[in-house]
């Protein structure tokens, strides 16, 4: 299977990949609450020569009320992973929303042989599966 086949959304920053597959939870969602959930598969490629670290994430997350949310912390879901030289990290994590759909987005801190930089996550669709998706 095709790497874009599996993760549909893709951004690449100083030789670092991030992609992205959402997917709809629904045993976990319940539109009476109203609470719709999805989980998010994100690997993380080095196609540098340097290993890198990522201490550090910022998300930005958009219901489709048009409320914003943003999160900041440390690593990713409890670790700040070394990326090795033509290496990758897979990681999954989850997001509610009072909303059947919205948006996320934003940037992971890393840091190469001393020097700190941030690297792009693309935007990406959460749909819940009877709605159109709005990004790709």
């Amino acid at each position: 299977m095709p790497m874009r086949a599996f993760f549909p959304y893709a951004a690449t920053t100083d030789g670092i990949t991030v992609r992205v597959a959402p997917r709809f939870l629904p045993e976990q969602s319940d539109p009476e609450a109203p609470r719709f959930v999805w989980s998010y598969h994100v690997r993380i490629e080095n196609h540098g020569d340097q290993s890198v670290q990522l201490f550090a994430r910022h998300w930005i997350i958009t219901d489709a009320d048009g409320h914003i949310e943003e999160i900041e912390g440390e690593g990713v879901v409890g670790d700040q992973p070394f990326i090795a030289p033509g290496g990758a990290y897979d990681y999954v994590s989850g997001c509610p929303l009072p909303t059947p759909s919205g948006t996320m987005h934003g940037s992971y801190a890393m840091e190469r042989d001393g020097e700190v930089f941030d690297v792009e996550i693309p935007a990406f669709a959460l749909e819940h599966p009877t709605l159109k998706p709005s990004l790709n």
